[in-house]
């Protein structure tokens, strides 16, 4: 490990990695700290797969590219009959990412996070790291004792910690909040038989789909209680009469077949509506796999493979940049010089009270400024992923993965050249 780099990111989820990979492809000197023992953030802790499908003419997708090709060679990424390629193996990508990271010669310091930082007015000269278990502590880490000199501090921690460090100016109000969510996966499916059952029971193709690779069947699904005309609504209702799940357990139920294993299905539920406790996030998981179980064709041996490490966040700080992004730029399609971000994915707020959630479709693409990667009051401090500057109802639609990986990509390219 060095004492200087060029770069130094704070998170290594899916806007970190991105900016580590194509900052030292292009020629920088990147450290990357994370918390946790493997990158890939919301995709390998979270469990948020697929990553959703955004517009065909999305800029900054090298890493994305990437990524997939390398999950490909390793059985680890499927292409889905709608065209996305961001149908990824959460523990798999684990594998790809640290093979990304070494072949670029990315440093990685794990189970570490930055405790303080040097800075002289606006400018972040040097970070202090301290690893979270002390007993495991090796000669490596008494490096980490010294400060660490940087060009640029990049926070891709999710929820501003670096920018929370240096008392930066945050544009969240308290009310501007989205439930949380704590996703699983269960294996031991017959997926042909449940997909075939599927179909049948739902004819709208906008909400289930299924269809053949490498000859093994994958499918998705949805239901919520924002919406009355779900084919799934009679399955649910029985479920809640017989007292297997309760009304708020069925309040959001989306799934999705994972990349590499037939078997498998991941969910996108439960929607935590109070922000429980993991507790009883985990019991809500536990009611589904037995309405998974008792009530859908197929999953009559199924179990519970996996369970998130951590609750899927789709709200946080939010900091105040060079430039705050607004919904009104989003929906009237705003240009600017420097984008990093092209999209058209919709305005997406969930909400914890029924009929309420919103998703607003967008028809035209929307770009997203450097200038909102850039902390206010500070020359060579960045953040990335959903904390960046916008206002809450842009960042909803701005959250997605293939959006971080894009800002993450775009930065990277736009210090590479300064």
């Amino acid at each position: 490990m060095k004492t200087k780099y060029d770069v130094i990111i704070a998170g290594g989820g899916t806007s970190g990695v991105s900016c580590a990979y194509i900052a030292a492809k292009s020629g920088l000197s990147v450290l990357l700290i994370e918390k946790n023992s493997y990158l890939g953030g919301a995709i390998t802790s979270s469990l948020v797969i697929p990553a959703m499908k955004t517009s065909e003419n999305a800029i900054n997708t090298d890493f994305f590219n990437e990524l997939y090709k390398n999950l490909s060679e390793i059985n680890g990424a499927i292409t889905y009959c709608d065209g996305n390629k961001g149908w990824f193996n959460p523990e798999l990508t684990k594998i790809a990412l640290d093979k990304m990271m070494l072949d670029t010669a990315v440093d990685v310091i794990f189970d570490s996070y930055i405790a303080d930082i040097n800075t002289e007015g606006s400018q972040i000269l040097s970070v202090y790291i301290n690893t979270i278990d002390d007993n495991n502590r090796t000669c490596y880490y008494q490096e980490l004792l010294s400060p660490i000199e940087t060009r640029y501090l990049i926070d891709a921690t999710g929820d501003a910690k670096i920018c929370q460090k240096l008392n930066c100016e945050f544009l969240n109000k308290n009310f501007e909040i989205q439930p949380t969510s704590l996703r699983f996966i269960m294996s031991g499916i017959n997926v042909e038989e449940f997909s075939s059952w599927l179909m049948e029971l739902d004819k709208d193709r906008d909400v289930t789909t299924a269809c053949k690779i490498d000859g093994y069947t994958y499918c998705s699904t949805a239901y919520t209680w924002d919406n009355s005309k779900w084919a799934l609504k009679p399955v649910f209702e029985r479920a809640i009469a017989d007292n297997i799940i309760t009304n708020e357990d069925a309040n959001y139920f989306q799934l999705f077949s994972v990349a590499g294993t037939p078997d498998s299905i991941a969910f996108n539920a439960p929607r935590l509506l109070h922000n429980e406790s993991y507790m009883e996030g985990r019991a809500r998981v536990l009611r589904l796999s037995l309405f998974c179980r008792n009530y859908l064709k197929g999953f009559e041996n199924a179990y519970i493979s996996s369970i998130a490490d951590s609750i899927g966040v789709r709200v946080s700080n939010r900091v105040k940049g060079k430039y705050i992004y607004t919904i009104d730029d989003l929906l009237t399609s705003k240009t600017f010089s420097n984008p990093v971000v092209v999209s058209n994915y919709p305005v997406d707020i969930h909400s914890k009270d029924k009929d309420s959630s919103t998703l607003q479709k967008v028809y035209k693409e929307y770009q997203l400024p450097l200038e909102s990667l850039q902390v206010d009051g500070y020359n060579n401090l960045f953040v990335i992923g959903r904390c960046i500057s916008t206002d809450f109802k842009s960042q909803a639609a701005l959250r997605i993965i293939p959006s971080c990986f894009s800002m993450g990509e775009g930065l990277a390219k736009y210090l590479a050249n300064k």
